[in-house]
């Protein structure tokens, strides 16, 4: 019986030829009345993505569309999260 063995060095010369996805574009950010901002991101596969700086809201759905995004800026009262430091 033969035993295979790799090495974690030939393990990790393997793995170093993953390449990430590029990331998504963003492609507006629209205000909220309460100063935070509602960011519209252009997805890899074409599909649109929002993320909320104020109630943390992030959508991903096949519907995401700028009016989505927009009736979710005029709707969100709550202001924006300080950074994390």
């Amino acid at each position: 019986m033969t035993a295979t063995v790799t090495s974690i060095a030939a393990f990790a010369a393997a793995s170093a030829a993953y390449v990430s996805p590029p990331a998504p574009v963003l492609v507006s950010t629209l205000p909220t009345g309460a100063g935070a901002d509602v960011h519209v991101y252009r997805d890899t596969d074409g599909s649109l993505s929002s993320e909320c700086t104020g109630c943390g809201e992030y959508a991903w759905t096949l519907r995401v569309t700028h009016e989505f995004a927009q009736e979710h800026a005029a709707a969100c009262l709550r202001r924006p999260h300080p950074l994390a430091a």
